[in-house]
């Protein structure tokens, strides 16, 4: 019978869910059936199939969708390309679990690496040394040690490949997919593969971290397959890290240890630092550090990640910081969105940053003086844009000051004490912001609900009522 084009599923997965169809290019069709056959096993379906129901392409894009924490609808939207092409690791998304592993290992902790050949962005020294501190992030925490051979064959080939480089998965050119690895078994198994048309760097991030991407590889050469955790190492997408300061993130250190145990070797007397945390949206003790609306949708943030939560999604997304805005800092203490220059401000101590979609804008950071806030103001604790009156509150301490956008100016007799607006905030304000109707302003892992118009105290909630805690 007569095979379906599966583009023209995707169309249809669009047309069924009401995107309109001219945000959906031809181009956008053919790469998500790329995307999806490549990492979410996508399959040819033959036409009556599509008369059964939902068709395997709409499947498939739910799955995706689900894996990445986007909103779960099936449909083929801005969002979703935006995912697609993210420079990633060409492993396929098989589980949609926190870490994951391929079901297989070395059965010895004693493994060998062989570097075949080099890529010409670095010197000979500088992949040595990528290499070596890749590996040793997964030997910190596992019995397992690495030793560097110079001829034969060893557990995990290392080498650098252009498009067909004999393994039968091709890589694609610059950006895309950056590497892949094979997990443990005979033959290619443990192998590691680096695509060469990518310009891959030793700490610049103006191209790709040979380290961060080779980390990652090797957890695949170790087992595990990919996480849905954004802050985990062995989340598909590529994230720049410094490897310096980088540490194994918690998620990644269960997996490996999940397949190889602890180190036995660890030093109590000079422990290493702690693995980060990807926060947890049912954390009833976290503190947020800003909470924003922007066209419509409302950010949450704490430390390195921000939940983004859809008026038509029951789930938060939650991602890095810097894969949205790769420019804007982290850990910061304040964010709005300026309704004059359609602008999101992220502040930290004393540095705004102002971003246009994904882009900084020109002439930022800027100071937070620039205001025309006082000197002695160290830092902005919680930021908000009044509907009512048209201005921006600067929460600083126990009081707030008023800034007029249009006259880029602020108002005269403040500061003033929080309590004087808003009855019974004695403490101070961590985040705040205005929605459908109320304002919200947070303290610790409280959030209390006025009246936009009379400050009145109306609820104290959970500062994760917003972020909709599936564990509820």
């Amino acid at each position: 019978m007569k095979t379906i084009n599966l583009s023209i599923l995707l169309s249809l997965a669009v047309a069924v869910h009401c995107v309109p169809i001219s945000q959906v290019t031809v181009q956008d069709e053919q790469f998500a059936e790329s995307y999806l056959k490549k990492f979410f096993n996508l399959t040819e379906e033959t036409g009556p199939t599509i008369r059964r129901g939902i068709s395997p392409a709409v499947k498939k894009l739910t799955e995706m969708r689900r894996f990445f924490g986007l909103q779960i609808t099936g449909t083929l939207d801005a969002d979703t390309m935006a995912m697609m092409k993210k420079a990633r690791c060409g492993v396929p998304d098989v589980d949609s679990a926190r870490f994951s592993t391929f079901g297989n290992k070395w059965q010895k902790n004693s493994l060998t690496y062989r570097i075949e050949n080099y890529t010409p962005d670095m010197s000979v020294a500088e992949v040595d040394d990528s290499i070596e501190k890749a590996l040793q992030v997964w030997a910190k925490v596992t019995p397992l040690r690495f030793t560097r051979i110079y001829s034969g064959i060893a557990d995990i080939m290392i080498s650098f490949g252009r498009r067909s480089h004999g393994d039968f998965y091709p890589f694609d050119g610059p950006d895309g997919t950056l590497a892949h690895a094979f997990a443990p078994a005979p033959g290619i198994g443990g192998d590691a593969h680096f695509d060469d048309d990518e310009t891959f760097t030793f700490r610049s991030n103006s191209g790709y971290v040979l380290f961060m991407v080779a980390a990652h590889e090797f957890g695949h050469s170790l087992g595990l397959s990919h996480s849905t955790d954004p802050g985990a190492l062995m989340y598909p997408n590529y994230s720049y890290g410094n490897p310096d300061t980088f540490v194994l993130p918690r998620d990644d250190v269960n997996g490996i240890q999940s397949l190889y145990g602890p180190n036995p070797d660890k030093d109590p007397v000079q422990p290493e630092p702690q693995p980060p945390t990807t926060p947890d949206a049912c954390d009833s003790t976290m503190v947020l550090d800003a909470v924003a609306t922007l066209r419509g949708e409302m950010y949450f943030f704490k430390d390195s990640f921000f939940w983004r939560s859809y008026p038509q999604s029951d789930t938060p997304q939650q991602s890095l910081i810097t894969n949205f805005w790769p420019n804007a800092p982290v850990n910061i203490n304040a964010a709005y969105e300026s309704k004059q220059s359609d602008n999101v401000l992220l502040f930290k101590n004393r540095k705004v940053w102002a971003f246009s979609g994904y882009d900084l804008v020109p002439g930022y950071p800027k100071t937070i003086s620039s205001f025309g806030l006082p000197i002695t103001v160290e830092k902005i604790d919680a930021a908000m844009y009044d509907v009512d009156s048209r201005k921006t509150l600067f929460f600083v301490g126990r009081d707030y000051y008023s800034y007029d956008e249009t006259k880029q100016a602020m108002d005269e007799g403040f500061p003033k004490h929080v309590d004087e607006t808003f009855s019974g905030m004695t403490s101070k304000v961590t985040a705040a912001l205005q929605y459908r109707g109320f304002t919200y302003l947070y303290s610790g892992p409280q959030m209390f609900e006025y009246s936009m118009g009379s400050g009145r105290l109306f609820r104290v909630l959970e500062n994760s009522y917003f972020l909709r805690c599936t564990n509820f």
